[in-house]
Parts: structure tokens; sequence; C-alpha cells
């Protein structure tokens, strides 16, 4: 068996964990509204046509705040026709999907979900066919109380009180050419500076987000973010990361070597943001919103059939990738990366939350887990507190497209009110056990509470509402001995160890 050791020093903190790291993502896309989140007559759907089997599910994970309505839909969005009364509005052909926007759900019945679901909005504004005025009247719809056309509109509406959206994205992916409206990199940056600065004149309270790269493949990246940052540096506030991962060669030992690369664009991404913050002389340190990352790639091709050959459906069933174990440790792998840059990334969204590459799944006769949503889970409800640096000392092993990498990739998390200490740790050794040797002696006399693992023969095992092959198990037996623990990491695992003094 290969051994591990883990030392954790309380004087080594990294920062802060802001809860919305544990955000989420609604976009008008495929089965993720309609037959998702909102199927009116559906046996499990409220008076307001919203899934309670889903809202239970998508409560248990704590979601901070919910990145709406895209996404790629985001640039052809026309947010006056998802407004108002039901009666009045028409359908619109949604061309980022080429499906069938039917506008019965829309802002007022996100915000109304929103609530229900104990989450924050973050909405993104069109950039792409629009600009500067549409993104003015949406602010004003949202947040104005009272007096003023666009204020009472939503007055109008029924809607007395202002929605009060603090966070906005200034568009989506802008430097994709599959995106309508794309813009070059002086483009955006010039579009973005004067929507940035107009929105704030109306909500000096609001905070923004500029897009940056695509993902880190692009061809203008890095010099996007270098470009785009020197026109609206001063009037945004945090700088968008997507990145997807995926297992396309069948080689799982690689795959999970991947989040090793999600770390180099991280550092990246920073490099350009401090470079921008000392050519501008700047006192503003900008942080970073991760607002896309998952696993996406088992859908693809279905996803290429529909929107080409068969157009303009309602909800089809678009990117409905069906998650395995393997998948499970990548998306435990990602977190552990989010956790340990907290002190610049305090935003970020997994895209998505429901039947789209989500976590969670409906079908008419219920919905249910995905084997992503575990991690997650655990993540959002013991990763809150403060990053404690882990100093590792771990065996590597060879791959074979990033050479030799860690066995053990780990984030720790202590919560000082509480007095507990999480720490998540992923064996992505597929054929060795690990003896984990944990040092926390300066928290002082720390128990083990319970020990979490994820784990299974199958690499490729899957759920289903019929049957859950993948969730975690309870280990509640984690003695310790002078304030160093000693336990086992299973080959292939994700791990959630709890200390505490009770």
């Amino acid at each position: 068996m290969r051994k591990t050791k883990i030392t954790i020093d309380k004087a080594y903190r990294v920062a802060p964990v802001d809860k919305r790291i544990f955000g989420s993502f609604i976009e008008h896309l495929g089965r993720a509204v309609y037959g998702g989140i909102y199927e009116p007559g559906h046996p499990a759907a409220d008076k307001d046509g919203f899934r309670q089997d889903v809202l239970e599910l998508v409560r248990k994970l704590r979601v901070p705040v919910v990145r709406y309505p895209g996404g790629n839909f985001v640039s052809n969005f026309f947010w006056e026709d998802s407004v108002g009364p039901l009666k009045e509005r028409q359908p619109r052909l949604d061309l980022a999907w080429r499906t069938l926007e039917p506008n019965t759900f829309g802002l007022g019945e996100f915000a109304k979900w929103a609530k229900k679901a104990d989450t924050e909005i973050m909405m993104a504004v069109n950039l792409g066919t629009r600009g500067v005025a549409d993104a003015c009247n949406l602010l004003e719809y949202c947040n104005h109380p009272s007096g003023t056309k666009y204020s009472e509109l939503r007055r109008s509406h029924g809607v007395e009180e202002p929605y009060h959206i603090k966070l906005w994205c200034l568009g989506n992916e802008m430097d994709g050419d599959w995106q309508l409206g794309s813009k070059t990199m002086e483009e955006y940056g010039r579009i973005s500076a004067e929507t940035g600065k107009a929105m704030k004149l109306i909500d000096p309270s609001i905070e923004l987000v500029s897009c940056g790269s695509s993902f880190k493949d692009m061809p203008t990246f890095p010099q996007w973010e270098a470009v785009t940052l020197g026109e609206n540096y001063e009037y945004v506030d945090y700088l968008s990361l997507h990145q997807y991962y995926g297992n396309e060669k069948n080689d799982t030992v690689d795959y999970l070597a991947q989040s090793d690369d999600m770390e180099e664009f991280i550092h990246t991404v920073l490099s350009v943001c401090d470079y921008v913050k000392a050519k501008k002389r700047s006192k503003k340190t900008m942080h970073l919103s991760f607002d896309e990352w998952n696993v996406w790639f088992h859908s693809k091709a279905e996803e290429e059939d529909i929107t080409k050959n068969s157009p303009w459906q309602k909800a089809p069933h678009l990117l409905e990738d069906h998650y395995t174990f393997e998948d499970a440790l990548m998306v435990g792998l990602m977190l552990i990366t989010l956790l340990n840059h907290a002190d610049r990334i305090k935003i970020a969204c997994l895209a998505q939350l429901v039947n789209v590459i989500a976590p969670i799944m409906t079908e008419e006769g219920g919905a249910w887990c995905q084997t992503i949503y575990y991690p997650f889970l655990h993540a959002s409800l013991y990763g809150r507190g403060t990053v404690i640096k882990a100093v590792t000392d771990t065996k590597t092993h060879a791959t074979s497209g990033h050479g030799a990498v860690s066995d053990v990739v780990c984030a720790a998390v202590y919560e000082e009110e509480k007095e507990e200490l999480t720490v998540f740790a992923v064996n992505r050794n597929l054929s060795e056990d690990q003896e984990l040797t944990m040092d926390v002696r300066s928290f002082g006399e720390l128990k083990g509470m319970e020990k979490l693992v994820l784990v299974s023969d199958d690499l490729k095992a899957e759920n289903s509402l019929a049957e859950e092959k993948v969730k975690p198990v309870r280990d509640k037996e984690l003695p310790m001995d002078g304030g160093v623990l000693r336990t086992v990491l299973k080959k292939a695992s994700w791990n959630v160890i709890r200390l505490g003094r009770r």
C-alpha cells in the first residue's frame, strides 16, 4: 500500500470561502427549464408549475446563486418577451440551440423559483444581438424601485418590490464564433466598459462579470483577457472562466489528470489580471468567476444531430450527459481546485443544475441524483469556512498526456465557529490504496466525526431513477492519536474527512 502524509497547520490560511463558489446555472436549453425546474401539470408540480421533487434536491445542495438565462441563449434573449401576462407572450426562435422558446417561463417565474430554492440570481445581459440600452432597461426593470418606465412596467406585472439582483454577467463567451453577435477583443472591451459604466450609474451596488476566454484552448487566450480588461478593468468586479473536461479517449488515468490543466488555466488568468492591474497602476485586485465548469462529453454527438437535423423543437433532450463514477471523481478534483484558489475565485457555477449536463435529472416518475451530485453536495455542505493550506507528501503515477501526476489531491477547510476541520481528498491512483497519515496537531484536540467515501469497483457505473449504483458510504471510525489521524484512501475514491471538538 502506498503512503500519503498531509500536514495542515492552522496558521497557514489561504482565504475565507465565498459561498458563491457553490453556485450553479440554469439556461433555456434542452429540458433545463421546461420539464426540468418547470413542468405545470406534473404530479410533483406546485401551483406555480415548479417541480417540488427538483426543488427538494436543489435545496439540499444549498446553492447560493444561479446564473440565468444563459449561456449561449442570452445572446439572442429579448427579456421583454419573457415578462408580463402569459397570454401576451409570443414564442421566439432560439438561434443558439435551434429550438423553440415558448416564453411561458421567464424572468418573473425564475425569480419566484429562485426564492423557493433559497438562492440568488446571477443575471446575464445580451451583448450579442443587443447592447448598452437594453442592458440598462433590464436593470431598471429589475432593480429600480418605481417611478420610471421600466420599474413601472415591472409593477404593472404585479411585482411591487424590485428584485434587487446584485450580480450581472456582461454577455457570454463573446469570443466564440458560435456566439450570436460575437466580438473581437477590442469590440467586447469597449461595449463591456460602456455597458458596465452605464449600469453602475443606475445601481452602484451591483457587481459585474466580464467575459474571459470561452476556454483555455481559444486561439486568442490569454490576449483576450489582457485586451478586454485593458478597457473595462475599472468597471467590472470579476473575470469569467469557462472550462469543461471529458474522457473522450477512454483513458481514465489521464482523464483524472486534467484537473492539473484547470490549475494551470487559473494561474495563467490570474497572471494576466495582475499584469493589467500593474499596467494601470490600479489599487483594485480582479477576482475570478468560474461561472461554467463541469464534465461534458457524453452527449455531444446527440446534440449535433438534434440541432442540425431536427430543429425548432420545444425542450428537446439536449446535452443530457449520464455521468459515471469516474466523472464524479473528476468533479471532486475540480471542486478541490476551486477551493484551493479561494483567495481569488469568489464565484463558480456548476453548469448546469437540472437535466442539461447536470447533477439532477428528471423523468415522469421522479427526480434523481447523478453520480456528480454527491461531491458537489459534500463540498457545499462542509466546504464553508477558511481554506487552510494542506501540505501533501504523496507518490506520483504516470499518465499518457500529463507526465507524472500526484496520487492524492486535497483541500482543507476550517469552520472556526464550529471548530470543525474538513479535508476533501481524491485518490486518483486507480490501482493502489493509500495509507493516509494526517497531522492536525496545530488545531488542538480534534476528534474524528465522520468519513464520507464515494467508491466503486466499476469506473463506468451510472445512477438512474431505478437504481443508485454510486452513492456515499459513511465511516465513523476515525481514530486520532496526539493530533494525528490514520486512515485509508481507497484506490479511485472521493473522501470527505470531518474532524471536530465533539
